[in-house]
């Protein structure tokens, strides 16, 4: 017997997720096992469920489709995003997504769509890779376009919260993480470091090391050290290296 397509839909919209769920559940090689209506639902349904497909609504209050992208843990699914606008970078995620709804579709786009993510999902490479590939890169492209980010969602005790970006004093890579630290606690995110560079504030927020961003606000003082690099040290005493390769931006501290 064929393994069932694991599915989820993530769509804040009632009538759009009634409409979605009617279509699977007349597929037979489709479980339908979450049918979430917000960003806090879907990460929470998808880190917790694993599922190989999902059906990711872009524009929803709070978290956006891309801020539920950017919290998944281990897995990453297959993406099939909906949306009723197009502004969103369609070219985008024709290169990075397994496919993408427009608003409104009918029957044959829906199958079109559910027939390129079977597709996707029976190619006999390492999938998780490939897909986990494709999210980064869609992510790293859209950023460039959405502009600073004013908060950034974060997971602490189980629950999801939202981080000031002005409360953040540094980052720091952590293997396929960043750990965002602030003045009393520490969070790990799934991100890269290039991608945070982008979406924060260009003119607080500055890469010392390829493995450390800090905010400038946060800091106290900096002290020429070794081989050109320099010693940051912040408010909170937290010492730093910022490496001769990063001096460019030795301006913003004068």
């Amino acid at each position: 017997m064929t393994k069932k397509i694991k599915t989820i839909i993530v769509d804040d919209e009632p009538l759009a997720g009634k409409r979605l769920t009617t279509l699977l559940r007349a597929k037979d090689e489709v479980e339908l096992v979450a049918v979430c209506a917000n960003g806090m639902e879907a990460i929470e349904a998808i880190n917790t469920k694993q599922p190989d497909l999902v059906f990711l609504d872009i524009q929803m209050p709070e978290i956006t489709g891309f801020d539920v992208l950017q919290n998944l843990e281990d897995h990453i699914p297959a993406i099939i995003f909906v949306t009723a606008y197009d502004q969103y970078a369609i070219k985008a995620f024709e290169v990075h997504a397994v496919d993408y709804l427009l608003k409104p579709f009918d029957k044959k786009r829906f199958d079109d769509a559910l027939a390129q993510a079977k597709k996707s999902l029976a190619t006999p490479r390492d999938e998780a890779e490939v897909l986990q590939q494709k999210v980064g890169d869609l992510l790293e492209s859209i950023n460039k376009d959405r502009g600073p980010v004013t908060r950034v969602l974060v997971k602490s005790s189980g629950k999801y919260q939202f981080v000031k970006v002005q409360d953040i004093e540094w980052i720091e890579s952590a293997g396929n993480y960043v750990r965002i630290h602030t003045a009393d606690k520490g969070y790990l995110i799934r991100d890269t470091m290039t991608n945070m560079e982008q979406k924060l504030q260009p003119d607080l927020f500055f890469r010392i090391h390829r493995s450390a961003i800090i905010n400038v606000d946060k800091v106290k003082e900096l002290e020429q050290w070794f081989h050109g690099d320099y010693k940051v040290t912040l408010k909170n005493g937290e010492k730093l290296t910022m490496s001769r390769n990063y001096k460019d931006i030795l301006q913003h501290f004068m």
